[in-house]
């Protein structure tokens, strides 16, 4: 057995297709980073009042999180490369886990958000590295629908994470819900230690760094066109879709006039919307090219988009912006699977650098919709329409750069996967 391949779950599927138990275990990991970052936001009073600070206080161990998520991201993906899969991610799974343990105990309001941070970062293992293991596995239309699914239940996490957290925050409190966010925590660790193989082991590392010295750094291969273009189209469709998550309280409430229960509703409605196009997007990956369905979602999200903004400049009913978010929501669910599987899949030389660096654009460009959507002096659906209108130029001239993707000279072959890492050796 090589020094650092460990066994894993033998493969039972084709080649090229990735084993039923290591894609539940890869939709795992990839849930508990988004799950606790916002599992405890119904507890945020309880938690000001514990340590005696405003809401602005106990937003920061939110904000530690997410600025957690996406360095860590970057720091264990170009690991993950380097070192293998599965070290990195066994590393990062226990990490989460010790800072999950102090942040339940965390006596002080500066505690907690240092082991907010931490776990932010560590838990960022399961995500990045969790899209190289299918990138390492994968490609095609396989790829692409392994892509939309474990997007998309990481993408309804964060949402469902607030409703869970809303029912158990009475009963056990801040503290209680930390307590539920280091359970699942040490399932990522039990999930690394069992579930997951070595897809990255000692020989394709070696065979990798063979090709460098003749074809140069895998990370020459990050500026192909076809990496750079889907990239973009990955992070600002991810930004378009945070900066709807951001101004929903307030446009269906505020705007529209609907009350928190209609409310939660509506956003549960355009969630499933969400879950819909993702799957009717998986089932036409075994028909349809990955960009054609890419072409689709992204023609959807246009309309909605501009369905959007002739409301919130006219004057219309309110109410008929209900009416564009779930067409925008389906647009995303179409593209982001598809074009993730392009973007890391042109690169297979640097997956887990590539996955990392999707990643982290995604958080940092979420980061920014969020926090600019409802600021300055024009009205909240004006501000919300500029948004979607500014991710929408920057898809279409992701999508332009990668049509025009030229193949790159002496990269390695995305089809050459090499699955022994999923055999026992």
């Amino acid at each position: 057995m090589s020094r650092t391949s460990r066994p894993g779950p033998r493969a039972s599927a084709a080649p090229g297709q990735i084993p039923l138990p290591i894609f539940v275990a890869i939709a795992f990991l990839s849930t508990v980073a988004p799950i606790a970052t916002d599992l405890y936001l119904p507890s945020f009073p309880q938690l000001a009042a514990d340590f005696g600070v405003d809401e602005t206080g106990a937003q920061l161990t939110l904000t530690a999180s997410l600025v957690g998520i996406g360095v860590g991201q970057l720091i264990l993906g170009p690991a993950s490369d380097r070192f293998g899969r599965r070290r990195p991610l066994i590393i990062g799974a226990a990490l989460c886990c010790l800072a999950g343990a102090v942040a339940v105990f965390s006596p002080t309001l500066p505690v907690l958000i240092a082991a907010r941070l931490v776990q932010g970062a560590t838990g960022a293992a399961g995500m990045v590295i969790g899209r190289a293991v299918i990138a390492d596995i994968a490609t095609g239309a396989t790829a692409a629908r392994a892509f939309s699914l474990v997007m998309t239940i990481g993408g309804i996490a964060p949402i469902v994470g607030p409703v869970v957290g809303g029912f158990v925050a009475g009963p056990i409190g801040w503290r209680g819900a930390l307590v539920i966010v280091f359970a699942l925590t040490v399932g990522m660790l039990v999930v690394a230690l069992v579930a997951i193989p070595e897809t990255h082991p000692v020989s394709r590392r070696e065979h990798l760094r063979a090709r460098a010295a003749e074809d140069g750094s895998a990370l020459r291969d990050l500026r192909s066109r076809l990496f750079i273009g889907n990239a973009l189209v990955c992070a600002f469709s991810f930004a378009g879709l945070m900066a709807y998550v951001s101004a929903a309280p307030f446009l269906y409430q505020g705007v529209i006039g609907l009350d928190p229960a209609q409310f939660g509703l509506a956003f549960g409605a355009n969630a499933l919307v969400l879950v819909v196009a993702t799957f009717i997007a998986s089932r036409l990956a075994g028909r349809w090219m990955p960009r054609r369905i890419l072409t689709l979602g992204l023609v959807v999200m246009a309309v909605a988009a501009a369905a959007f903004a002739v409301v919130a400049l006219t004057g219309m009913p309110a109410w008929l912006m209900a009416l564009c978010l779930p067409l925008f929501l389906g647009g995303f669910g179409l593209l982001q699977g598809n074009a993730v599987a392009a973007a890391i899949g042109a690169v297979p030389r640097a997956a887990g650098t590539a996955s990392a660096i999707i990643g982290f654009s995604q958080f940092a460009l979420a980061g920014v919709s969020t926090a600019t959507v409802g600021a300055g002096s024009v009205s909240l659906p004006v501000s919300l329409s500029i948004a979607f209108s500014v991710c929408l130029v920057v898809l279409v001239a992701g999508f332009a750069v990668s049509r025009q993707a030229p193949a790159l000279d002496g990269s390695f072959n995305p089809k050459e996967r090499l699955l022994d890492g999923l055999r026992v050796r």
